[in-house]
């Protein structure tokens, strides 16, 4: 049995728009191995026996145990090098099958946001006023900033635009949205699902495999959000810290790779969030909590409005510098950590962060490709690149994480 996946990107069938995709399916009652092989742009592309792998049910199972399907895998190294993260990570939630109960190690629970920007907009505001919170729309997150982008008035109109970084200085800067919401309905939405902590952590359901990133998560204030930003609410934790971990773990590099595998089209949807491999609340060690949780605690405190983020992971002081360069360090020791919590190494590592720095510029996989161009563009160098294998070179000789046991170099 077999599917082969093709891209019409050049123009197979010169009829069909270029941008639509084709398989040629191929069934048998045999029960092995399935052959699979996506994004063949032309005849000779089949030939390419880095471009084609094999799986087992077994290996569905393992990668989507909830849903049973596949990731589109651009090459055979991309499809091994996620099965050796999964056979160590479990999922993040496990629906029950089979007779075996859910595992939920975080208990997480989900909400669409808390308004629904089409069925609810009778409820939004155009103003502030007493009794009001903003409404955060998903374009104003990004990863370890709650302050990414707001709305400003040009000429009658409220126009998204990215926030300046001397107002991300500014610790009292607060965006400006959109739309406000009444507080009381906020607070009740909230409650019915037991949330009572002063902050929220939510997801950009927008995306693609393409983007600089693919997982965009944040920590913002409690306020209203947007049905596009789903909400993660993870279960009380006998030590928040653990909080920071999760947001980290979200973030990391490791985890956007296998990621981008399974966005098949634009939406980060809950089935796919469900079914990503993240590091359970048990992995962590004290050590590792104190590693993570002062880098996260200074990413993403940089504004009073997070104070009660801060207070749960243990911080009664004031919010911290917004420092472009000291960021990007903090940033690229989280993600080192995480690569090697998942039991990566270093030229796995190397991989995740740009195939063709291990096989080779004609390799058919693609990852950060983006992020590359743009840090080429800004910095003259892939920045990411070099400050998160620095990063990983420093981490040499500590002890292992739970997960990376075993891990090669």
């Amino acid at each position: 049995m077999s599917l082969i996946g093709f891209d019409n990107a050049k123009k197979l069938f010169p009829a069909v728009q270029p941008d639509t995709p084709f398989s040629l399916v191929t069934l048998g009652d045999n029960p092995g191995e399935v052959e699979l092989a996506h994004y063949i742009l032309s005849i000779e592309d089949l030939n390419d026996s880095r471009r084609r792998f094999t799986m087992s049910a077994e290996g569905f199972a393992l990668l989507n145990p909830n849903t049973l399907t596949c990731p589109v895998f651009r090459a055979r190294h991309d499809a091994e090098l996620t099965r050796a993260i999964y056979q160590r990570v479990p999922v993040l939630i496990r629906e029950a099958r089979g007779g075996q109960p859910e595992q939920n190690p975080w208990s997480i629970r989900f909400m669409q946001g808390t308004h629904n920007m089409s069925s609810d907009s009778h409820l939004f505001a155009d103003r502030p006023g007493e009794g009001r919170l903003p409404l955060y729309e998903a374009k104003m997150i990004h990863q370890f900033d709650h302050r990414w982008a707001g709305y400003r008035v040009e000429a009658g109109k409220a126009v998204a635009a990215n926030v300046p970084l001397a107002d991300k200085q500014d610790p009292d800067y607060t965006v400006t949205p959109r739309y406000w919401v009444d507080a009381v309905e906020v607070h009740q939405r909230l409650a019915d699902k037991a949330w009572e902590k002063g902050w929220l952590l939510g997801w950009r359901d927008i995306t693609n495999a393409t983007n600089e990133r693919t997982v965009i998560a944040s920590v913002m204030p409690v306020a209203g959000v947007g049905n596009q930003m789903p909400l993660m609410f993870p279960g009380e934790q006998q030590d928040k810290r653990m909080y920071a971990a999760l947001v980290a773990n979200l973030s990391s590099l490791a985890l956007d790779f296998f990621a981008r595998h399974k966005v098949g089209g634009t939406h980060l949807n809950f089935f796919i969030a469900k079914q990503m491999a993240v590091l359970p609340p048990d992995a962590y060690t004290e050590t590792d909590l104190a590693f993570i949780v002062p880098r996260v605690l200074e990413l993403t405190y940089t504004a009073w409005d997070l104070q009660p983020w801060a207070q749960d992971l243990g911080y009664h002081g004031a919010p911290f510098a917004f420092d472009p360069e000291r960021r990007a360090v903090l940033r690229a020791e989280l993600d080192a950590w995480y690569a090697w919590a998942y039991g990566l190494s270093r030229d796995e590592l190397r991989y995740i962060l740009d195939p063709a720095d291990i096989e080779g510029l004609d390799y058919p996989s693609e990852t950060f490709r983006v992020l590359k161009k743009n840090e080429l563009r800004d910095f003259g160098e892939y920045r990411t690149q070099s400050l998160v294998l620095e990063a990983r070179d420093g981490l040499q000789g500590k002890d292992l994480p739970l997960a990376s046991q075993g891990a090669s170099e």
